[in-house]
């Protein structure tokens, strides 16, 4: 066993979403290969979360680890400002071969986050090289969620979400309605009326609507239909909106489809990524958008686009998304999402079927079970842990996105995993926690 000092840990170190004064368990890893995180004392676990999202094609990928090897040997950081190199070109050529045509433009930064936030910056400062400095506000949904930095807070659900907490330090947004027609079903007329009175009425002052194609992830994990994302391109285009799609979750083949915006079969005037972007291997994220976005910045008062992250561009994480990016390029993800998809409808089929269970979806690579009331992370994780695979639920979802690589054999012992914590739940429910981002 590792000499892990755990009581430093305790103590010192702060975990995503924690309370230092009850800290809750956690485990300590010292391996990660393929979809198995090995602990320190040994056992070993089977990934259900793609280290929340991110590790599509498992843990430390050769093809990957090689790029980032040879390109640490040549050129590990370099500033952006002024200066460029070549897994940069490489990367954003890429991009922009497998985003829609309509998208021209790459901006590098190191989150989700951030790329988020370098959206709304590009839209707020195009509307002011345009003459139309009073659209200065987002659109957003209900039962949404964009990133934990301020702007990202501010589109987030300002009632149900995790951040209601700083609601009075947060730049009022304008909140429609979550969808609530489910993936494959058309929306109705009454939908599109109430989404439309939202742009009628506040389409003046609105710069752009930030939303997460066809599923909302952290605030809902709810697939919705592709029709609410074509009306919402229309309405955008009808009252002069920018659309920012933020495919940080679904990019990359989560859903079934390269992107998520592709089940609509629309085109984002400003693109977020990150999470797959690198296949999780390192942190990187872009804010991709259109000449007309681009040509509306540089007419600004500044004429410059106002961001640079220190580590804009790293040529490590370029290097590394582009081998990721070559790996997504030859198309083996389809099968493989496909196969994940058909096997968790039909593992996860009867788990409704246990009392404290609402509702059972999948769609690609996603697979989630909606209990009734909120559960415990906190108290459910070890429970998992046992079982042998490591899901991490929120909210009232117990739910697995993981890597595209895993095995049916794996798969299995996830679903079988879920299946019989919810139905532990539903015999003796745990007092509930705080939400808490997947």
């Amino acid at each position: 066993m590792s000499n892990i000092d755990y009581s430093f840990d305790k103590q010192h170190l702060w975990h995503p979403y924690s309370n230092l004064s009850e800290p809750a368990q956690v485990f300590a890893v010292t391996k990660a290969q393929d979809c198995l995180l090995t602990l320190a004392d040994g056992r070993q676990l089977i990934d259900g979360t793609s280290s929340w999202w991110a590790c599509v094609h498992g843990y430390s990928h050769p093809q990957i680890l090689s790029a980032m090897s040879a390109q640490m040997q040549q050129l590990s950081h370099v500033m952006f400002g002024g200066i460029t190199h070549e897994p940069a070109i490489r990367l954003g050529k890429q991009l922009l071969a497998m985003t829609s045509p309509n998208l021209t433009k790459v901006f590098y930064s190191d989150s989700g986050s951030v790329a988020v936030e370098v959206a709304m910056k590009m839209a707020l400062q195009y509307w002011q090289g345009k003459g139309k400095p009073t659209k200065q506000q987002m659109l957003t949904l209900k039962r949404g969620y964009h990133g934990d930095t301020f702007a990202a807070m501010s589109v987030c659900d300002p009632d149900t979400g995790m951040h209601n907490l700083f609601n009075h330090a947060l730049t009022p947004q304008c909140f429609a309605d979550a969808p609530r027609v489910p993936f494959n079903e058309p929306i109705t007329p009454a939908d599109v009326a109430a989404l439309e009175t939202v742009f009628a009425n506040h389409h003046h002052e609105l710069a752009a609507c930030i939303i997460e194609p066809i599923m909302q992830g952290a605030g809902a994990m709810f697939f919705y239909s592709a029709d609410y994302l074509k009306v919402l391109r229309q309405l955008c285009d009808k009252y002069e909106v920018l659309l920012i799609l933020d495919e940080i979750a679904t990019g990359f083949g989560r859903t079934g489809k390269l992107f998520a915006y592709e089940h609509a079969d629309i085109e984002a005037d400003l693109l977020c990524l990150g999470k797959a972007l690198t296949g999780g291997h390192i942190s990187l994220a872009a804010t991709l958008c259109s000449d007309e976005v681009a040509l509306g910045i540089s007419q600004s008062s500044t004429s410059v686009f106002m961001h640079g992250p220190t580590f804009m561009a790293n040529p490590l994480a370029c290097a590394a998304a582009s081998a990721s990016l070559s790996l997504i390029a030859t198309g083996q993800w389809q099968t493989q999402v496909a196969m994940i998809e058909q096997q968790l409808k039909a593992e996860l089929a009867d788990v409704d079927s246990a009392s404290a269970v609402k509702a059972v979806r999948v769609l690609g690579a996603v697979g989630v079970i909606e209990m009734t009331h909120a559960v415990n992370t906190s108290l459910l994780q070890p429970r998992f842990v046992e079982l042998g695979v490591w899901v991490r639920p929120f909210g009232r979802y117990i739910y697995i996105m993981p890597p595209y690589t895993i095995s049916s054999a794996q798969l299995s012992r996830l679903t079988q995993a879920m299946g019989i914590v919810a139905r532990e739940l539903s015999v003796q429910p745990l007092p509930s926690d705080t939400p808490c981002h997947g």
